[in-house]
């Protein structure tokens, strides 16, 4: 059987995304992606929230402190007039983006681009975080990743916040919050 190939000006796009609690390995994948998109010698560009400073202020990082340049901006919008001419788009924390980041990325994937997203699926409290929930729905591929609970050693889906006080979003790490499973997380300290 002969399958035409598709033509560049025929390409197809799709939406990944990587999701779960915070000490999953969520941005660690998106680099290991992003870095085979680079070995493969595609174009791709790559995007931040401006909030997220916590390890550098233009480049995404891992916990493990692997590493890849970025471009921090306050608007998805803008990842519309960036993103001109790339093969791949890459999105870390997409869960603090403004609610246009689905049609974003929709419009990307239309355009004929692979657009990987990375975020947390769900806030502390465990509820669905941002427009994640949104991003799961027209996503083509999803994977779910896990941490492993601090207190009993199970899986981990909740990014378990060790202070009660302060704003939805707070920007943290292992100072604020840990790795716990649905029943640890019920726990009081």
């Amino acid at each position: 059987m002969f399958i035409e190939p598709i033509l560049k000006g025929d390409r197809r796009g799709w939406i990944e995304v990587i999701c779960g609690s915070m000490f999953s390995g969520k941005t660690e994948e998106l680099i290991r992606r992003l870095k085979r998109v680079e070995i493969a010698h595609l174009k791709a560009e790559i995007f931040k929230p401006s909030i997220d400073t916590r390890y550098d202020d233009q480049k995404i990082v891992s916990h493990d402190e692997n590493r890849i340049h970025s471009t921090p901006i306050d608007n998805s919008q803008t990842i519309l007039l960036l993103a001109q001419n790339v093969d791949v788009v890459g999105i870390d924390e997409a869960q603090f983006f403004d609610d246009q980041i689905p049609t974003v990325c929709e419009q990307l994937a239309l355009k004929g681009m692979r657009v990987i997203v990375a975020g947390l699926d769900m806030d502390y409290q465990g509820k669905p975080f941002g427009q994640m929930p949104n991003l799961l729905a027209i996503a083509d591929y999803i994977t779910k990743l896990h941490a492993i609970c601090v207190v009993c050693g199970n899986i981990a889906n909740v990014s378990y916040r060790k202070i009660n006080t302060g704003p939805r979003v707070l920007l943290g790490e292992k100072n604020i919050y840990e790795p716990r499973c649905r029943i640890c997380a019920q726990l009081k300290d």
